[in-house]
């Protein structure tokens, strides 16, 4: 796999500017659940270093559990609009106050289709959490109720999101020049 400097094209968010964006995040979830049972919903693999951070900026008890959602075909870089659950929750989430924490949000079907099978599990509230918005790119009207940047759509990378499985670990969020990145066989 090539460096990421041979295709990156720009930083759209610096690793400073994404982490104190977080820490005023963590700031707000503690405010408005201070007396309630927040319980964190991470949907993987692309919103774990995202989860990881706002969980360390949160100032009140909580828990967390984690869900996987495919809506993408192998090596795919566009939703099928097809969502598959390929990994429920381990807890019950009736009566709990529940934060969908999502590293972003495209088009807003995959998001519609986790926020309604969760609905019809009762939780006594039920709020989405989501580190990227491309707005622009909405198909299907979906909350966002803690946003961290709205971007415009660019194919990004980086702080969790994978180009091809690729490069979730870095600490800020780029932009793919597309001249210069084509995936290796």
């Amino acid at each position: 796999m090539r460096d990421y400097h041979d295709f990156l094209q720009k930083k759209l968010v610096d690793e400073s500017t994404l982490q104190a964006r977080i820490e005023s995040l963590g700031e707000e979830l503690s405010r408005d659940y201070k007396d309630k049972s927040l319980h964190l919903i991470c949907i993987l693999r692309g919103g774990v270093m995202f989860l990881t951070d706002l969980m360390r900026n949160i100032n009140i008890p909580h828990s967390i559990d984690f869900m996987a959602i495919s809506s993408y075909g192998v090596g795919a870089r566009q939703s099928t609009g097809q969502v598959r659950l390929t990994m429920d929750l381990r807890d019950d989430i009736q009566a709990r106050d529940v934060v969908l924490v999502e590293d972003i949000v495209d088009s807003g079907h995959t998001l519609a289709s986790v926020l309604e099978l969760l609905s019809l599990r009762k939780p006594a509230s039920l709020k989405v959490c989501a580190l990227l918005d491309k707005a622009e790119r909405r198909e299907v009207d979906v909350p966002i109720d803690y946003c961290g940047f709205t971007i415009p759509n660019e194919f990004v990378f980086g702080y969790g999101l994978d180009i091809d499985e690729y490069y979730r670990g870095l600490p800020f969020i780029g932009v793919v020049n597309p001249e210069l990145y084509q995936p290796e066989d």
